[in-house]
């Protein structure tokens, strides 16, 4: 495997999916590339959180 450079889907700048990120995908089982680079990620992550605090 070689790194991949990915157009994240929300803020469209390139990141590199790293071989060892590919490495973890397959170990979790994972079948589908990340979409958005990891602050979009993190973002969503966030947003998707505050929504289940109480």
């Amino acid at each position: 495997m070689t790194d991949k450079t990915i157009v994240c889907k929300d803020c469209s700048q390139e990141f590199v999916f790293t071989e060892g990120e590919q490495e973890f995908y397959k170990e979790k089982g994972f079948e589908n590339e990340p979409q958005r680079c990891p602050d979009c990620r993190r973002a969503k992550k966030q947003q998707n959180n505050r929504g289940f605090q109480r």
